[in-house]
């Protein structure tokens, strides 16, 4: 007898099995993501990362419960294209006006928070998100980042039902900063490491001091948010991402393509489903986190992304394959303080050994015009900044003019250094017959990459766009800067940069 039909199986396990066959299977549930990105911190002013007086305990804590990355960039130094880039998961040259400060993201190049959002995720962003720029500019109808939000906690009340992703855009320790807020905060100037390319003199360390205390109101933002998330039961399935866009607002910082610019603190932890308090050197950008995120969510990555998932990295069986040899940066029209507009474009290539930049337009001020000298903070010369105002003021004294001239001077087309013996760069290689060889690889291998990514800086495309492109800051084109500053340095009431 063959059981061809239900008519002997009895109705009760009848109807489990026709439940069992019309219910939908059950999936495990994507995790939530949250990133915090501190506005401006370098990498090594975290406690985790061997700094012994900033106190940063909650990022510290992160990364004890999570993977700590050592070689991580940022694809630009500077907040709006490292964010472009970050967003779409692209080098910064493949997304024309993209590239540039107070600029646009074109409309055509997708992000990760869009992307997530088709997918049923609930996508959100507090602060700067992409940015500084126009998104309206393009018709985008949104910030790049997603909804935004005044809160986390405001985010949390008003999200569907599902998996979300949030970006935590801190407006710290962005310049300016509280003078005396480091002292205030505890922060002993004296015991502040002085890198080499400044000088070490009492208004530096007390700058560098209330740097400090902005990363230390950064750290207990992140506390406060780890807090709100562990109320809502959500926190074993939330992968937390803590990073910043770029390096610190000080002269051969922000806006150079030098370590100081582009090495960016990365910490990602999801407890029991990554690897724990690990620390990895792989070769890493801000630009692998869109592909990670869209791994996490479970939907395909777009094919033109050039950043790669991170996922082999940190999760625990991971396989570790992304293994890369060196990572390539960029750097276009920074803030507008040339004449007319131009920018200052590099490219650079960093190993573990070395950093090699080429300068493509060595003519021009890589710091800005004088006297302003506006790729460095205080760029208009109306709020503190005692580390640029020092070395100004005191720039022909034999003991400050060096660094100066390393913050201000004219660069030469081809800079070379090695990262392990001069870890504060000081000293240029690139004409030195000892490393003609490794130059020349490296210039190999970065051009090689540049085209094979289509950079029309070294592919003949259009370059001009870059300098040309519209800057939606009307009041940095003509610069005003204050009484006291005009009075302290001599200068004149207003600038005009687009004579």
């Amino acid at each position: 007898m063959k059981f061809n039909n239900f008519k002997y199986i009895p109705a009760a396990l009848l109807m489990v099995l026709i439940w069992a066959s019309c219910a939908p299977e059950k999936k495990q549930e994507r995790p939530n993501i949250l990133m915090i990105m501190s506005d401006n911190q370098s990498w090594n002013h975290v406690g985790s990362y061997g700094d012994k007086t900033v106190r940063t305990p909650n990022m510290d804590l992160i990364a004890k419960q999570g993977v700590r990355f050592t070689n991580a960039f940022c694809s630009s130094p500077s907040c709006t294209p490292a964010r472009a880039g970050m967003l779409a998961g692209q080098d910064i040259w493949r997304l024309k006006e993209g590239a540039n400060l107070w600029g646009v993201l074109p409309v055509q190049y997708k992000v990760y928070p869009d992307i997530l959002e088709e997918s049923g995720y609930a996508v959100g962003y507090q602060g700067k998100g992409w940015g500084p720029g126009s998104f309206e500019a393009n018709k985008r109808l949104r910030n790049p980042g997603g909804n935004k939000f005044s809160s986390f906690s405001e985010f949390l009340k008003n999200k569907p039902e599902g998996p979300w992703s949030y970006w935590l855009s801190s407006l710290h320790p962005h310049r300016p900063y509280v003078e005396g807020s480091g002292e205030k905060a505890g922060i002993d100037p004296a015991k502040v490491k002085v890198p080499g390319y400044l000088p070490d003199h009492i208004d530096i360390r007390k700058d560098i001091a209330d740097y400090y205390a902005a990363i230390e109101t950064f750290d207990k933002e992140i506390g406060e948010t780890l807090k709100e998330l562990k109320a809502t039961g959500q926190l074993e399935n939330t992968v937390i991402v803590i990073c910043s866009d770029n390096g610190w607002q000080m002269p051969r910082g922000l806006a150079n393509l030098y370590d100081f610019g582009t090495h960016v603190p990365l910490i990602i932890s999801w407890p029991g489903k990554f690897k724990q308090d690990v620390v990895v050197d792989n070769m890493v950008t801000l630009n692998d986190l869109a592909p990670t995120f869209l791994a996490l969510g479970g939907t395909k990555i777009p094919a033109e992304m050039t950043g790669k998932s991170l996922l082999p990295i940190v999760e625990k069986d991971g396989k570790d394959d992304l293994q890369r040899e060196y990572v390539v940066l960029g750097r276009e029209r920074h803030a507008f303080v040339r004449q007319h507009g131009l920018g200052y474009p590099g490219r650079a290539i960093r190993t573990k050994e070395f950093l090699y930049i080429k300068n493509y337009e060595s003519n021009r001020w890589p710091a800005g015009d004088p006297p302003f000298y506006g790729d460095i903070d205080p760029y208009m010369f109306n709020w503190p900044g005692a580390t640029k105002y020092y070395l100004i003021e005191n720039r022909n004294a034999p003991k400050v003019k060096p660094f100066f001239e390393l913050a201000m001077g004219k660069r030469p087309a081809e800079e070379l250094f090695d990262i392990n013996k001069d870890p504060d760069q000081l000293h240029n290689l690139a004409a030195d017959p000892a490393y003609a060889k490794i130059k020349q690889k490296l210039a190999v291998q970065m051009r090689d990459y540049l085209v094979k990514t289509q950079d029309p800086r070294e592919t003949g495309g259009d370059t001009k766009v870059w300098d040309t492109a519209d800057y939606f800051s009307e009041v940095d084109k003509k610069p005003k800067p204050s009484k006291e500053m005009q009075k302290r340095f001599k200068l004149d009431s207003a600038y005009d940069y687009l004579k």
